[in-house]
């Protein structure tokens, strides 16, 4: 039996994630968000391994939900956070970590497309 986007989100109960910002080697409120982003994707990931959750269902409520999207959208933010901060446009190592990081976002978008 195939399980729906909703069934899946029921595998699971949340009761505290603990991240570095938890521990305090980092001090930012942002520094919660990535780990708990991480954390949610490794309970499908877990679901799938258990046989809780349908692959083709998760598959297809991530790409529903357009995760490729934001993940790709985050890695361009940080992109043109490196050029921003550069003080020479044409200064090589910003220049690729500029590009590494547009480059990472391009095939995060590519690999959705082709599931």
């Amino acid at each position: 039996m195939e399980r729906t986007s909703t069934e899946i989100v029921k595998v699971a109960d949340i009761t505290g994630i603990e991240t570095s910002a938890d521990r305090g080697a980092v001090d930012s409120e942002l520094a919660f968000l990535a780990p708990a982003a991480a954390a949610a994707l490794g309970l499908l990931a877990d679901a799938i391994k258990r046989g809780t959750a349908d692959r083709e269902s998760v598959v297809q409520a991530l790409k529903e939900a357009a995760v490729h999207e934001r993940f790709a959208d985050v890695l361009a933010a940080a992109s043109e956070d490196v050029m921003d901060e550069t003080e020479d446009p044409f200064d090589f190592d910003a220049r690729l970590d500029a590009d590494n990081l547009s480059g990472a976002a391009s095939q995060v978008r590519d690999l959705f497309r082709w599931l």
